[in-house]
């Protein structure tokens, strides 16, 4: 049979067989506390807070990696549950700070919900470790080893589904720590800065680098012109933050809300999204025409961008020079919009705000700045967006609606679908094979490319010619697909590779959740979306072919490829800090 049956608190429940009993428990309805185990990472058994009593065992065993068995009796709220529950986390917040008010964490710290669900006494036990020092020399990721509570949900994101490595577990018994090799800070490890690590950790041990006071700084400044762009993958889940259900659109109570934190123009990471399909489809015509690297691998994650400089030097001539939407919006912000509006460049403080970590990397690479300037002065994830809204006292429920600026605010639905893993070989396909076959493909929804299998493949008949394209996300996936290219085993024309699982949707950047319908709910608003915008080809974007007609000329332009194109993975591979890249004035414009 493939079911089991057993009685958890006095409760027949069925579960599947190899379910464990949390499992079982949680189909059940009953809430059984976890504090190592994360829905996304599976294991655990680390922290022993789900522990419970079973009929006939001589101890106390960990529901999280116990598998359900037939006949089997369990007790998960008896009184010996509950003191040995209470005890386990006096003995954990023993050797944690006492730094609730002002931890970062505070208000959805895993560890202090479950010390206030159960009504843990004052401590009992002396703090058994010193504090050690903060390591703050990531661009993106800030960690505070005196925090961790070694649950290895860190490690586990870091190793298994990232395929990374750049942290584990060290030392032993009461000295174990999680750390770097060797000790070593997080910069001279190869972290690709994804932040899937911040989203899985409980406490405030590993968290994002905070860039809001020098956002509300530049807000303050009357000489300064700020401006903003947002991500699609952030008006998918920013209200979140504010309370509302998984899967809300707050397209534009974000907008409205940007506009009152004081930005003097809004605009839409989705009108650079369909620049990058203009020009990374241009590039892939030329390609398959003309010969050149196949597979096209894109290159809007940075994350995969770090992972590939670091682990797959060799493939670099296969991924697209594009730079990302960020940094392609960037560029256009400080040369065509800084002259359309009349606004001297160094004057212009452009802010991002995006579901990555990772893009706080990117936005300092030293090839970033082919205008003379940075492209991207600042980076705010969606959480740090949700700060400051909170810190100004502005509730998203209750603004008023406002559209984004032009001219850079006009999007497709090609360029909404980015936010999601399979979304740009999507929104690309459609305009290459629009520029192939001259008419637009049969239907305009891959499905073939969409869903959230960790790789997936298709071949697609495009103006006659049969094109294989593969999509993967999660490190650990693209690490398979990656060997398959280089083996020889698979031949693909075009490749789209996202760092985070689901794609910038679960980017390292947003919400805390625990659903594991997280990423389907948020997809569902790109997808809805898309379905509802007039125009869902990136090329037929008005704005787009202003910026062509009115500045850049073609795609692949000499202007176009100063901008918006960039070249990677020269010397030293990136490790944790921006690599050193090319003498941008050879290439770039000089100030």
């Amino acid at each position: 049979m493939d079911r089991v049956k057993l009685v958890i608190d006095g409760q027949s429940v069925e579960a599947q067989r190899g379910a464990t009993i949390l499992e079982a428990a949680r189909q059940a309805g009953i809430d059984l506390p976890t504090l190592c185990h994360h829905p996304a990472l599976g294991g655990g058994g680390a922290c022993r807070v789900c522990v419970c009593e079973v009929v006939g065992a001589k101890n106390l065993v960990a529901a999280c990696v116990t598998p359900a068995d037939d006949g089997m009796v369990v007790w998960t709220n008896s009184k010996v549950v509950r003191e040995a529950r209470r005890t386990v986390l006096e003995l954990i917040i023993a050797s944690h700070p006492q730094e609730c008010l002002t931890c970062v964490r505070s208000e959805t710290c895993e560890l202090r919900r479950l010390a206030s669900r159960f009504h843990v006494d004052p401590v009992r036990f002396a703090r058994r470790r010193e504090p050690l020092p903060k390591d703050e020399s990531s661009p993106s990721i800030v960690r505070d080893p005196s925090k961790c509570v070694l649950c290895g949900r860190c490690v586990l994101a870091c190793s298994v589904v990232q395929h990374v490595g750049a942290i584990g577990f060290a030392h032993r018994g009461i000295e174990t720590t999680v750390e770097p090799a060797f000790g070593d800070d997080l910069a001279s490890t190869k972290c690709v800065a994804c932040g899937q690590c911040t989203l899985v950790c409980p406490v405030g041990a590993i968290t994002v680098k905070d860039d809001t006071d020098a956002v509300f700084e530049a807000l303050s400044d009357e000489t300064k012109h700020v401006v903003v762009q947002v991500a699609p993958a952030v008006r998918a889940a920013l209200g979140e933050e504010f309370g509302l259900p998984a899967g809300t659109d707050v397209t534009y109570q974000m907008v409205g809300a940007l506009r009152q934190l004081g930005f003097d123009a809004v605009f839409d990471t989705q009108f650079s999204a369909d620049l990058t399909i203009v020009e990374e489809g241009h590039e892939l015509i030329e390609r398959l025409n003309n010969g050149g690297p196949l597979p096209l691998i894109t290159s809007c994650s940075p994350g995969w961008i770090n992972y590939m400089e670091n682990f797959h030097p060799s493939l670099q001539d296969h991924v697209s020079s594009c730079k990302s939407p960020q940094q392609m919006m960037g560029a256009v912000i400080k040369t065509y919009y800084a002259n359309k509006a009349g606004v001297d460049p160094a004057e212009i403080v452009s802010v991002s705000v995006m579901p990555c970590t990772a893009k706080k990397y990117e936005a300092k690479r030293p090839e970033m700045q082919s205008s003379g300037y940075r492209d991207v002065d600042f980076v705010l994830t969606t959480r740090e967006l949700a700060v400051m809204l909170k810190q100004a006292g502005i509730d998203l429920r209750n603004v008023h609606h406002r559209d984004f600026d032009h001219p850079l605010g006009e999007s497709t639905g090609a360029g909404e679908i980015f936010g999601v893993t399979g979304g740009v070989m999507e929104a690309a396909l459609r305009s290459v094979a629009f520029a192939l076959a001259k008419r637009p493909l049969e239907g305009l929804e891959l499905e073939p490319v969409r869903g959230f299998d960790g790789l997936r493949e298709a071949e697609l008949e495009v103006a006659g010619r049969k094109l294989r394209v593969a999509v993967a996300h999660g490190l650990a996936n693209a690490e398979e697909l990656l060997r398959r290219i280089e083996s020889g085993e698979k031949e693909y024309h075009f490749v789209e590779i996202m760092a985070c699982p689901g794609g910038c949707i679960a980017g390292g950047g947003q919400p805390f959740s625990q659903d594991p319908e997280i990423r389907h709910r948020r997809a569902s608003v790109l997808y809805a979306g898309d379905r509802s915008k007039g125009l869902r080809m990136s090329h037929e974007n008005p704005a787009v072919k202003q910026l062509y007609r009115e500045f850049l000329g073609v795609p692949g332009s000499r202007v176009a490829h100063e901008l918006l194109h960039t070249t990677y993975c020269h010397g030293a591979p990136a490790h944790g800090q921006p690599a050193t890249a090319r003498d941008v004035s050879k290439t770039g414009r000089s100030r």
